[in-house]
């Protein structure tokens, strides 16, 4: 929904000319996976890749941001998205600055990631699908969280009494049954190389 009586006022430094002073193509990595599937973990694990290259980054992990910018919203389906759409419109701005952010979210629904990708130009959004049965997710539950949504004491919970759309065509798809952390972190680092978002 668009605030009446306002106007776009244009800047005068390009996002083209921010990317080009930190020698890099602002993108948004989009992980998406099951709780405890390992999206925050492997994020974190690129960032840390790619400050060790000098890139220009940022994360945004879902918990963290539930404690300041979306501490008002619950867990209902309505409640996950606007979570979904504040912060897309936060990433977009961090893709604006010419970062490449992160954002960690299980964003259960395609039609959310969808909205999401649509805010951004060709290339900037990238899907990460952070691919873990959920019964190895359950067998880590780091937070206690499957166990206490089993037991009913949660509710709204993705994969137990709340759905997850499993993304169709990811940009990048990661099986962490297969590969340690650092092994799909590295896999995320290479598809930037190769794809010409950093050197």
């Amino acid at each position: 929904m668009k605030t009446e009586n306002t106007v776009w006022h244009p800047t005068q430094i390009s996002k083209s000319d921010r990317a080009r002073l930190k020698k890099q193509r602002p993108c948004l990595l989009w992980y998406t996976g099951l709780s405890g599937s390992g999206k925050s973990t492997i994020a974190n694990a690129v960032d840390d890749l790619l400050f060790e290259r000098q890139c220009h980054t940022y994360l945004l992990d879902g918990d963290n941001v539930r404690h300041g910018l979306n501490g008002d919203l619950g867990f209902s389906d309505e409640d996950r998205v606007e979570n979904i759409r504040r912060i897309s419109q936060v990433g977009k701005l961090f893709v604006d600055s010419g970062l490449i952010v992160s954002t960690a979210f299980i964003s259960p629904f395609q039609s959310d990631r969808d909205m999401a990708r649509e805010l951004l130009e060709q290339g900037e959004f990238i899907e990460v699908f952070i691919d873990t049965p959920i019964e190895i997710c359950e067998q880590r539950d780091p937070k206690g969280l499957y166990k206490k949504a089993r037991a009913g004491e949660i509710k709204d919970f993705t994969g137990i009494d709340s759905g997850y759309d499993i993304p169709v065509k990811p940009e990048i798809h990661v099986q962490t049954a297969e590969k340690d952390i650092l092994a799909c972190a590295q896999q995320i680092v290479d598809h930037l190389k190769t794809q010409g978002y950093i050197n």
